[in-house]
């Protein structure tokens, strides 16, 4: 049955995908937005469907809409976007998800929450399970972010155990692939950005720091498996890719598949930047069916041929 689905940060990296994912679904897609990280670009070819349909907002203020179903993606999500105004960035996952909470009960209708991997902070335990509370320093830089994302959480679950609203909550991990923001300070991104124009590749450490990366189409489709769960599964569920490798790997990767001439640097490590990231996809795998399907190597030419077309 066709639904209007509400994506609050659609015109941003994950949201552009899965707008155009839930309009080939046959869905009506309403895109809110404010374009403070996000782009218009993202979502142009969007723009003449008439399927689709585009809100300039600020989810810090309340809006009044009639949806099926509510994606709250809205939030700034690299370090240099987010601690850019730190203040606002709060404001946007606290009172942001008071906002669309409160749109979700007087509507009586299923919303998720995208929540983030930084919830674990610098983790203790590896990889990193849902049951894992997490290593979070409350007043650091990265702060906005992680505590941010850990309230919305809680207001997710307290609207479910107080009010028997339908929430879903997902853990995303570091996510990568077209319609990134080239200057947005993530390690794809800068490492191939660099890469396609010859110039030094900065690695911050020693390099040995490990992440583990999921193509953006695999993301989405992670997305839409948890929305269409039942309204017993609330989660939260860690989304990503359990293969890991370190920041010197992921670099030789990267100047290997750009032919580049790029040699690495290495800078002092920012504050809090956690040293080991991975998900435990257990939960994921039994309950939503899903693992990612596209691997690391195919997914990062699929971007760098993305990002020779934005540079």
């Amino acid at each position: 049955m066709k639904k209007t689905i509400l994506v609050t940060g659609g015109g941003g990296f994950i949201g552009s995908h899965l707008c155009e994912r839930l309009i080939e679904d046959g869905n009506d897609v309403i895109c809110l937005d404010n374009f403070f990280t996000g782009s218009k670009e993202n979502i142009r070819h969007l723009l003449s469907n008439p399927n689709f349909e585009l809100i300039r907002h600020d989810i810090t203020w309340p809006i009044y809409l009639e949806v099926d179903a509510i994606y709250n993606l809205a939030c700034p999500a690299s370090p240099v976007h987010y601690q850019h105004d730190p203040i606002q960035t709060t404001k946007t996952s606290v009172l942001g998800a008071i906002n669309v909470l409160g749109l979700a009960k007087r509507l009586n209708i299923p919303i998720l929450q995208t929540s983030t991997s930084e919830v674990y902070g610098n983790p203790t335990v590896h990889p990193q399970t849902e049951e894992y509370w997490g290593n979070v320093n409350c007043i650091g830089s990265r702060s906005c972010y992680d505590e941010g994302k850990r309230c919305a959480e809680t207001l997710f679950s307290d609207y479910h155990r107080q009010l028997g609203l339908n929430t879903k909550i997902v853990r995303i991990f570091n996510t990568y692939g077209p319609n990134m923001n080239k200057e947005d300070g993530r390690v794809v991104s800068n490492f191939i950005v660099q890469a396609l124009k010859n110039e030094d590749i900065t690695m911050y450490g020693d390099g040995l720091q490990t992440r583990s990366f999921c193509y953006v189409d695999d993301l989405v489709s992670g997305l839409m498996k948890m929305m269409a769960t039942p309204s017993d599964i609330n989660g939260p569920i860690n989304l990503g890719n359990p293969q890991e490798f370190t920041m010197l790997e992921l670099a030789e990767k990267i100047i290997n598949f750009t032919n580049s001439k790029s040699k690495i640097i290495h800078l002092p490590l920012p504050e809090d930047d956690p040293v080991r990231r991975k998900p435990n996809i257990t939960k994921a795998k039994n309950i939503l069916n899903w693992e990612p399907a596209i691997g690391t190597d195919e997914g990062l030419k699929k971007t760098i041929e993305y990002f020779k077309t934005v540079i």
